[in-house]
């Protein structure tokens, strides 16, 4: 039997509706959706250097076979999760829109990988994030008064790194110490900001932000790079490698902030809610590491540890 082609006055993204299917994937951070859109075109380029030219032509062993590539390359498990996750819903709508005749996803599953808990910076690390580079001068000063206001407020309220750029002026209270916090799915939290998250904004916009600013500067964006632009994920990355005593990522502050609220005493929907996780079993991860901490400190302390 001959295999159906593509048609050659069609697209890639006219035959696979990839945009299609975005739009009706309501409630995605832009984030989300640009993830969604790269892993998709990446599946679709692979799929159809394999001979499948549209879903229709997209079978199960053909995924299982993406599958094994994407391992084969050195794609980490979790990596490989995620892919096989935008798979499953992209094909879950394909199915709905009469573009397939069944879901290859169905019965299809992906590696199984070593379960590996957040990071969670030591007291040592933590504290020199929020001190002042030995290496700064006079010159300096404004970006390190931005700097620790980044870490203050990603460490103090647990913010992810995109919460964080999206930040504005208006969306935050000094004098009550909150900021409302525009988070994934476009869903809205009240969130408290840490004293010495607000000192440190409060220097940022009254001292520090002017130094940023230029003519096309966004009046109400709080955080600025060079360029008088909005702070983006890979500028916060800058700011962490900057200040930080050894490797780690922005995102370990909220793992650090979570974890220290357990340890605290905290109950887990407080903590939840704080998070802006919509699902408190993505909370529960921070029980382990909690939990592993206190193992860790009994083996380091206990003469039978």
């Amino acid at each position: 039997m001959q295999r159906p082609q593509k048609p050659a006055d069609k697209t890639v993204d006219e035959v696979w509706g990839i945009a299609d299917w975005l739009h009706s994937s309501g409630g995605l951070a832009e984030s989300t959706r640009d993830l969604y859109r790269r892993d998709m075109t990446d599946t679709v380029s692979w799929l159809e250097s394999t001979g499948a030219e549209a879903p229709a032509t997209t079978t199960r062993t053909l995924l299982r076979n993406y599958v094994r590539y994407l391992v084969l390359e050195g794609y980490a498990p979790r990596t490989v999760s995620r892919k096989l996750s935008v798979l499953r819903r992209y094909f879950d709508w394909a199915d709905e829109q009469g573009l397939t005749t069944a879901n290859p996803t169905i019965g299809l599953h992906g590696p199984r990988g070593v379960s590996k808990l957040p990071e969670v910076l030591k007291a040592h690390e933590l504290e020199a994030l929020l001190r002042k580079p030995l290496m700064s001068t006079a010159d300096n000063e404004a970006r390190d008064i931005r700097d620790l206001a980044v870490v203050e407020v990603l460490y103090g309220s647990g913010l992810r790194v995109s919460e964080l750029c999206s930040l504005t002026i208006d969306n935050i209270d000094l004098d009550t110490a909150t900021a409302w916090i525009w988070g994934k799915g476009s869903k809205q939290r009240k969130t408290p900001l840490s004293d010495p998250s607000v000192k440190a904004l409060r220097r940022w916009i009254e001292e520090g932000r002017a130094a940023f600013v230029t003519a096309e500067t966004p009046d109400e964006v709080v955080f600025l790079n060079f360029r008088g632009r909005a702070l983006t994920p890979r500028d916060v990355r800058r700011i962490i490698d900057r200040r930080s005593v050894s490797a780690t990522h922005p995102h370990a502050l909220r793992h650090t902030f979570a974890t220290h609220l357990l340890d605290g005493g905290a109950d887990l929907r407080s903590v939840q809610e704080l998070l802006g996780h919509s699902d408190l079993s993505t909370t529960q991860i921070y029980t382990h590491v909690s939990k592993e901490r206190l193992r860790e400190v009994h083996r380091n302390t206990h003469p039978r540890g």
